[in-house]
C-alpha cells in the first residue's frame, strides 16, 4: 500500500508518462530513423563497390526501359544521343568540395529511340548577384559515360523558378524539369563522367564509409532502455528511504512506548502516597526532592506539635501512645484546669 502510494504521487506520474513517452520515440522513430540511415548508407556503398568493379555496359543492356532499377544505381554506362540545350537547367545552393556549387542539368535525346535522358553535367561556382557563366555542350551526336542515380525528392512547396530567362529547379529530379520544359523524360539522370563532352566540375563519388549512424541508432535504444531504469532506480531509492524513515519513526514511538511502561510498573509497585521516583541528575529530580524534605518538615513538625500537646498537664506519652494522643481529640475544659492546677502549684495560690 505504501509503495502504491508513492507510484501514484503526481509527480512520478508525471515523470513516468514523460519517460514512457521518450522511451516509446526511442525505439519506434529515434533508433529506426539513424538504424534506417545507416542500412542505406550501407546500401549505397555496395552498390557503388559493385558498379565500379564492373566495365561500363550500353544503357539499353542495364536499363532497357525508362524505370528506375534501384540495383543499377550508380552502373556507369554508356550511351550516343545529343543535348538539348535550350531545356536546360539549374540546380542553386549545392555545396560541393566544401564550397557553394550550382549543378549544370542538361536534358540527351537518345539516337535511335524516343528516350530523353537528363543528364547532370557538373558544376560551376556560382556569382554574386548574377546567373553564373555556363559553358555550352557541344552540338551534334555524342557519346557519352555516366552513371545511373536515382531522382531526388522534390518538395511540395518549392517549384522550377525561370531567373534572367534560366530554369531553375531545386533538386536534380527529371520528372520536375520534364514538367517545368515540356519534355518526358527517363526516371532516373546519369551523373557524367570526368572527361566526356560536355562535362564540367566533376562531382566526386561519395566516400565508402558507414558514417556515425549505427552508433547514433545503439545510443538512443540504450536511452530508451536506461530512462525507465532510471527512473525506477529513483522510485525505488525514495521508497526505501520512506522506509527508513518509518522504521526510525515505529523504534522511537516503541522506546517511548517501553520507557511509559517502566514508569507505569515503578509507579504500580510503589506504596500509595508515595511520589515516583525522578530521574537523578534532572531537573524534575532536584524539584522532587525538595518537595519531599518538605513534606517530611510538615510531618516532623506535625507529630512534635501533636507530641507536646499530648504531654502537657499529662506528663510524659509513650511512643507507641503518640499516635492514639495525636489521633484523639482533648477536652477543652479539662486542658484549661490542668493548665491552672500546674500554674497553682509552681507559683502558689
Amino acid at each position: 500500500m505504501h509503495v502504491l502510494r508513492t507510484i501514484l504521487r503526481p509527480g512520478w506520474i508525471a515523470l513516468g508518462v514523460v519517460v514512457v513517452a521518450f522511451a516509446v520515440a526511442c525505439f519506434t522513430l529515434l533508433a529506426p530513423w539513424q538504424l534506417g540511415k545507416n542500412s542505406d548508407t550501407e546500401r549505397r556503398n555496395d552498390l557503388i563497390r559493385t558498379a565500379t568493379s564492373l566495365e561500363t555496359a550500353p544503357l539499353a543492356e542495364v536499363a532497357p526501359s525508362s524505370t528506375f532499377d534501384p540495383s543499377t544505381e550508380w552502373r556507369e554506362v554508356e550511351v550516343t544521343g545529343r543535348y538539348l540545350e535550350d531545356r536546360q537547367a539549374l540546380v542553386r545552393l549545392r555545396n560541393i568540395q566544401e564550397r557553394p556549387a550550382v549543378v549544370v542539368l542538361t536534358p540527351f535525346a537518345v539516337t535511335g529511340s524516343d528516350r530523353v535522358l537528363l543528364i547532370n553535367r557538373g558544376f560551376v561556382r556560382p556569382v554574386e548577384g548574377g546567373v553564373p557563366d555556363v559553358p555550352a555542350p557541344p552540338a551534334g551526336e555524342q557519346t557519352i559515360d555516366g552513371r545511373i542515380r536515382a531522382a531526388e525528392s522534390v518538395s511540395a512547396d518549392r517549384g522550377s523558378l525561370s531567373d534572367n530567362g534560366v530554369l531553375t529547379v531545386p533538386s536534380i529530379n527529371p520528372g520536375l524539369v520534364g514538367t517545368a520544359t515540356g519534355t518526358s523524360m527517363d526516371d532516373f539522370y546519369l551523373q557524367l563522367s570526368p572527361d566526356q563532352p560536355g562535362s564540367l566540375g566533376e562531382i566526386p563519388l561519395p566516400q565508402l564509409d558507414t558514417g556515425p549512424y549505427l552508433s547514433y541508432g545503439l545510443q538512443w535504444l540504450a536511452f530508451g532502455i536506461m530512462a525507465p531504469l532510471g527512473v525506477l532506480y529513483f522510485l525505488i531509492a525514495e521508497i526505501r528511504s520512506r522506509r527508513r524513515a518509518a522504521a526510525a519513526r515505529a523504534a522511537t514511538a516503541a522506546e517511548a512506548t517501553a520507557e511509559t511502561g517502566e514508569v507505569a510498573d515503578s509507579d504500580t509497585a510503589r506504596p500509595a502516597g508515595t511520589a515516583p521516583d525522578p530521574q537523578p541528575g534532572s531537573a524534575a529530580s532536584r524539584a522532587e526532592r525538595r518537595r519531599q524534605m518538605r513534606e517530611e518538615l510538615r510531618a516532623a513538625s506535625g507529630t512534635t506539635v501533636v507530641h507536646n500537646v499530648g504531654r502537657i498537664g499529662h506528663g510524659p506519652v509513650a511512643e507507641d501512645t503518640v499516635g492514639d494522643v495525636r489521633d484523639a481529640t482533648p477536652d477543652p475544659r479539662r486542658q484549661d484546669g490542668d493548665v491552672r492546677d500546674k500554674l497553682s502549684r509552681r507559683y502558689g495560690g
